[in-house]
């Protein structure tokens, strides 16, 4: 087996509990999807870990103990996943969850998400793929309700995206619960799945109090889950903004599912920048704004980057705001601290008063590693607009 040997600042990550590798770290590291040991330089021997490239890192330390990664390994670790979330498996109302998560439950590189009867697979590199049957026999035995699995391929060089790996094929779309409430989704259509599991917490604030009488507007919509659980939450109209075309049929079907008429809800395929000038147009206003845009995004007007731009979406959607408005500003960026988006936000308000509510991350079933700011990537913030 290689040896991997790290200096002083690396080996000082590791201790604190880091299980990350960040290129940024090594120079000309030659071995690659590879079980490594880590030493350092004075040779003491400080664990295991992984090498293989993906886009958050070079690889990841996985213990101070010598180990195999074997089935048995897996089934511990997963045995362990399953008990920390008793309360989602308990629960009638929410169907749809994640069992494991990356570093969170000590493997990075590996998530597993279920949607009802079905379980879904994310390799976040091609070390993880490759030891993927032993990954998967052990979940089946931790797993045994499971009926069937899918997995996705979340790095460049797999000649697919998605595709069904063991037991019963999921119908083509099939009904979800979250909260109560009814969302349809889809396991094998590239990497999505018509929902972002990770932003349950904020939903569920949608429902119980943060949508009641209100018109929302809900930016970057995607399959317009927010609007939806707005809706459930007694909102009087949602308007939902999305370029992408196909987003709009999804919205819909999440919509029929819950047997809402569609006559207080709208649905346009727009950029955002050019929704937003629309609005000014037609001096149109809203009680609440969620802005949830992609990290990075670029189409034939703009590239847009959260770490630059988000402060843009804040200041043109304030004329859109009534009295004592509410602004909901998430990103998933892992690359932005909470202090950077803030930071990111307050550039956007400018002289504008308001003040911050209520700050959501994720939720437990999200399981982060406390010691990695990164590994809490979720950052929504729920601010007060005093006009």
């Amino acid at each position: 087996m290689n040896k991997l040997i790290v200096n002083t600042f690396i080996e000082k990550k590791i201790n604190n509990g880091i299980q990350l590798l960040d290129g940024h770290d090594f120079k000309d590291l030659s071995i690659d999807n590879q079980l490594v040991e880590v030493f350092s330089k004075t040779q003491h021997f400080l664990g295991m870990a992984y090498l293989s490239k993906q886009n958050k890192g070079i690889g990841w330390f996985l213990s101070h103990q010598k180990i195999t990664l074997d089935e048995t390994y897996f089934k511990v670790l997963f045995d362990k996943a399953k008990k920390e979330r008793s309360y989602y498996f308990q629960s009638d109302l929410t169907t749809a969850f994640r069992v494991f998560n990356q570093d969170g439950d000590n493997f990075g590189g590996l998530t597993v998400d279920l949607y009802d009867d079905y379980a879904v697979f994310s390799w976040y590199n091609l070390f993880v793929y490759q030891i993927r049957e032993q990954i998967v026999a052990a979940f089946k035995e931790i797993f045994p309700e499971i009926k069937g699995a899918y997995e996705k391929i979340r790095f460049k060089g797999i000649d697919y995206q998605s595709a069904h790996l063991y037991g019963q094929e999921a119908p083509e779309t099939f009904t979800i619960l979250e909260n109560g409430v009814s969302y349809q989704v889809f396991l094998n259509k590239g990497l999505m799945t018509g929902i972002f599991l990770d932003q349950h917490e904020v939903r569920e604030a949608l429902i119980s109090h943060l949508s009641s009488g209100k018109k929302i507007l809900n930016l970057f919509s995607y399959t317009a889950a927010f609007s939806v659980a707005a809706s459930m939450g007694g909102a009087v109209e949602t308007t939902s903004v999305d370029l992408a075309n196909r987003s709009k049929e999804m919205s819909i079907a999440h919509f029929k599912a819950n047997h809402f008429e569609l006559v207080n809800h709208r649905f346009i395929v727009m950029d955002v920048f050019d929704f937003f000038k629309y609005a000014k147009r037609h001096q149109l206003t809203y009680d609440v704004v969620i802005i949830d845009p992609p990290s990075f995004a670029k189409n034939k007007k703009k590239v847009f980057s959260v770490a630059k731009d988000y402060h843009q979406l804040i200041s043109q959607s304030l004329p859109l705001l009534n009295e004592q408005g509410l602004i909901i500003a998430s990103t998933n960026a892992a690359n932005l601290s909470l202090t950077q988006f803030k930071k990111e936000l307050e550039k956007g308000f400018g002289a504008q008063k308001h003040s911050y509510e209520t700050l959501y991350q994720l939720p437990s079933d999200f399981k982060i590693n406390k010691n990695d700011e990164r590994s809490n990537y979720l950052k929504v913030f729920t601010i007060k607009v005093n006009k």
